[in-house]
Parts: C-alpha cells; structure tokens; sequence
C-alpha cells in the first residue's frame, strides 16, 4: 500500500499558494492510489523543536549507550524519520523566505539529518539512507529566481535544497514553482489564470495528467 508524506511549512493559513497546491496534489494522489495512505504534518503552523546539546549528545551516542534523557532527546527526530521511512512519495510545500527555506522547514532538516538514521559514513565518504523515493516541492515566491533570470543568484533553496535531500539518499527530486506572486498581490495578474497551468503540473506530477486544472 502506497504512503504519501504531506509536508506543509508556510506560515500563512489559506492565504498559502503553497498550501493550496500541496493539498490539490495530495487530492489527486490519493484519487490514483484509493487504498494509499496520506501522513500529513504542518510544520508552518506546529513547528517542530530545535536541536539542543542533548539532540547532539545523543545523536552521536551508541544507541545502546543512551540515558532515558538522551533517548527523549530523540523522541521528535524519531517519530519524524519513521515518517520518511514509511512513505514512498513526499510533497512538500517550501515557499521561499528571504532566499531560502521558512525556518520552520530548516527545523525539520537538522531533525531528520541524522548520522546512522538518514545517511552514514564510510571509507568512501557519505551515503545517503533514505533511497527509491521520490520528493515533489512545490514552492513559491514573490518574484522570480528561476535560472537565466536578474535574481538567479539570490535563490538560496533550490540547490539547498537538492543538497541536503541528495545527502540523506533523495535524489528524485522535482519542483513545481509558483514565482513572480508579487504581479497577483498587486492586481497585475488574474490569480486564476496564472494559476491554472501550475495546477496542471502539480496533478500531472500526482499521476493524473487527464484531470482539468480546476477538479
């Protein structure tokens, strides 16, 4: 039985376009998988806990070597990994903050990042556990930072992004991009029209590319 894992990380409520669009994949998704299972978390609105000197203490620790307080040090990480493991398809919901990634979202990085967990070293160097999956990010921004344009070398998420995910294994990484909001904010643009073709991606990228974008 297939398992979505359904992240969202903005702080904004149904205002969100990120949100709308990870809800409207999830649809789908499940609409194409009737007997899969949706595990959805809202970090934009239920943040996880920062790392603290005893998440680092007991990350680096023999598991069997753990006090009862390091291993509650864990209790977040652990639950939060063990949804990584169970799922085979992620969609996460990243809209971009000053660059990069909400904080709430680098929260749940340093929590899943995990030396023995989520990748380990060896003589040849770093290898990622968490393979085979594949990682949709729909983001979005006020103005636009794609490649070949003005603002390129301000988009600190992408490759971030990318980064850290190859590093713990996910390699199958595909974003859909809602960019240049500031032009409906302001009125320059019908939302709906412009959002019509994104639509079209997030439910081809959920496996149901002969629904209409507004099903």
């Amino acid at each position: 039985m297939p398992i979505l894992l359904h992240l969202d990380s903005s702080a904004r409520g149904e205002r969100s376009i990120s949100r709308q669009l990870t809800r409207e994949f999830a649809d789908a998704w499940k609409k194409v998988n009737p007997a899969g299972s949706i595990i959805y978390r809202d970090l934009g609105h239920n943040p996880v806990s920062l790392v603290n000197e005893p998440w680092i203490e007991a990350s680096f620790s023999p598991p069997d070597g753990l006090t009862p307080e390091l291993k509650s040090a864990l209790t977040v990480s652990d639950e939060l990994i063990s949804e990584l493991e169970k799922a085979d398809h992620y969609v996460f919901g990243v809209p971009m903050y000053n660059f990069s990634a909400p904080a709430a979202f680098k929260a749940y990085i340093d929590q899943i990042v995990r030396v023995g967990r989520t990748f380990n070293f060896s003589a040849s160097g770093s290898e990622g556990l968490l393979k085979g999956k594949k990682v949709i990010i729909i983001t979005s921004s006020g103005s636009v930072f794609r490649k070949g344009t003005p603002l390129e070398s301000l988009n600190h998420q992408e490759p971030w992004l990318r980064t850290v995910l190859g590093f713990i294994g996910l390699t199958e990484v595909d974003f859909i991009v809602a960019d240049g909001l500031n032009d409906i904010n302001f009125g320059k643009v019908d939302r709906e029209q412009y959002l019509s073709a994104i639509r079209l991606k997030v439910l081809e990228r959920a496996g149901w590319p002969q629904l209409s974008a507004r099903e």
